[in-house]
C-alpha cells in the first residue's frame, strides 16, 4: 500500500472508530433508559443491570456502523480537500480514482465487520438479552422483590414486602396463600431473603409467624428461621419463541410450518436485511467520494456537495428501513431493497468512472507527447 493510501486510511478509521463510538454509546444510553425499571422497582443490581443492556450493543452497532463510515468519509476527504492535500496528491499524477482507493478499501473493511456481526455476533448476543430479560420480567425474583406492592406470582398466592436494605435483605414480608380456600395461610416475618438452591429457589424468612386455618381452627407458628419452597411460584422461561433476531441466517431463510406465513415472511425480511444492510458501507462511501472528488476546488468551501451528499445518504438509508417493513409485508419487494443499495453504486461509480477516463486520456497524451520528444 503507498504512503499515500496508508494516510488517508489511517484518517478514515480513526474518525470512524470515534464516530461509532459515540453515536453507539448515545443510542446505547437511550435504549437503557428503558430497562431503568429493573433497578429502580425489580432490585436489579447494577451489574446485571449493565450486563443487560450491553448485549445490546451488537444490534446497534450493526446499524450504526454503515453511517459512521459515510460521515467519517465526508469529514476526512473535506478536510484534505479544504487542507490542499489532494490537491497537491492530484498534481503529484494521482487520479481522483486512485485517490477513492484508500475509502474503498476501508469500506470493504467496515463491510465484513458489518457481515460478522449481523450473522453471528447478534444472534449471539440478542439471544442472550431476551433470555434475561424474560428471566428478570418473568422469574419469580423480579415478581417478590417490588416494594410496598402487593404482588401475585399465581392466582391465589399474596406477596408484600416493605423494603429492601442494600444488602439484599428483605424487611416487613407478608405472604398469604389462598390457594387452597378451605386452608388458607399467612406467614408474617420481620426479615428474609431469597436465595438459590440446587432443588430451585427458596424463600428464606425469619423471625416470623406461620397462621393456618384449618377445620374452622387457626394454628399459629413462630419461628426464627422458615424455608418456604417457591419454585412452583417461578414462571418458567422455557418455551420462550425465537425472536427473528435472535436467529442464524439459515434459520431465518428455512420455511417453518409451525408458525404463521406472516410470520415466516418476517424471518425471510429479516435475512435479506441482514445481506443488505452491512453492504451499505460500499453504497454510502461512493456517495460521499463521488460527491466530494467531483467537481473544481472552491476555497470558500463545499457545503453544497457535503449537503447534497448528506441528503442522497439520508433518503437513501430511509428507504433502506422502509424497504424493511415493506418486505415483510410482500415477497415483490425484495428486489426493490436490492436495487436501493445497488443503484446508488452504479450512479456513483459512473461519476467516478468518467474521472477515470479523464485521467487515462491526459496519461496517453502526455505518453505521445514524451514519445514525440
Amino acid at each position: 500500500m503507498y504512503h499515500y493510501s496508508k494516510y488517508i486510511a489511517r484518517h478514515l478509521i480513526h474518525s470512524t472508530l470515534l464516530i461509532t463510538f459515540s453515536l453507539t454509546s448515545i443510542v446505547w444510553l437511550t435504549q437503557a433508559l428503558r430497562f431503568i425499571d429493573f433497578i429502580v422497582n425489580q432490585g436489579v443490581s447494577i451489574v446485571i443491570f449493565l450486563k443487560l443492556t450491553i448485549l445490546l450493543i451488537p444490534s446497534l452497532l450493526m446499524m450504526i456502523l454503515p453511517p459512521a463510515l459515510f460521515c467519517s468519509v465526508l469529514f476526512v476527504y473535506n478536510k484534505l480537500k479544504v487542507d490542499s492535500e489532494l490537491i497537491v496528491m492530484q498534481a503529484a499524477g494521482l487520479s481522483r480514482f486512485r485517490l477513492a482507493i484508500p475509502a474503498m478499501q476501508v469500506a470493504a473493511l467496515v463491510m465484513l465487520v458489518g457481515y460478522g456481526v449481523s450473522l453471528y455476533l447478534m444472534p449471539v448476543s440478542y439471544g442472550r438479552f431476551k433470555d434475561m430479560q424474560n428471566f428478570l420480567r418473568n422469574n419469580y425474583a423480579s415478581i417478590l422483590l417490588q416494594e410496598g406492592v402487593f404482588s401475585n406470582p399465581v392466582e391465589g398466592l399474596t406477596v408484600f414486602l416493605r423494603e429492601r436494605d442494600k444488602d439484599g435483605i428483605l424487611h416487613g414480608i407478608l405472604v398469604h396463600d389462598n390457594r387452597d380456600p378451605a386452608a388458607p395461610i399467612t406467614m408474617l416475618a420481620d426479615e428474609g431473603k431469597l436465595v438459590d438452591t440446587p432443588t430451585g429457589p427458596r424463600f428464606l424468612l425469619m423471625n416470623g409467624n406461620r397462621q393456618e386455618v384449618k377445620n374452622g381452627k387457626i394454628s399459629f407458628l413462630n419461628f426464627e428461621s422458615y424455608t418456604m419452597d417457591i419454585s412452583l411460584y417461578a414462571k418458567s422461561v422455557v418455551g420462550r419463541p425465537a425472536d427473528t433476531q435472535e436467529m442464524y441466517l439459515p434459520q431465518l431463510l428455512t420455511y417453518d410450518n409451525s408458525v404463521p406465513p406472516a410470520e415466516n415472511q418476517k424471518r425471510f425480511a429479516e435475512a435479506h436485511q441482514r445481506i443488505i444492510w452491512p453492504a451499505y458501507s460500499i453504497t454510502l462511501t461512493l456517495i460521499a467520494l463521488a460527491a466530494l472528488l467531483s467537481g473544481e476546488f472552491n476555497r470558500r468551501g463545499h457545503w453544497q456537495r457535503i449537503a447534497l451528499a448528506v441528503l442522497y445518504g439520508v433518503m437513501i438509508l430511509f428507504a433502506a428501513v422502509g424497504f424493511r417493513g415493506m418486505m415483510a409485508a410482500e415477497d415483490a419487494m425484495v428486489p426493490m431493497g436490492y436495487l436501493n443499495l445497488l443503484i446508488p453504486i452504479g450512479l456513483a461509480w459512473w461519476a467516478l468512472r468518467d474521472h477515470v477516463q479523464m485521467s487515462k486520456n491526459k496519461y496517453q497524451r502526455a505518453k505521445e507527447t514524451y514519445a514525440k520528444i
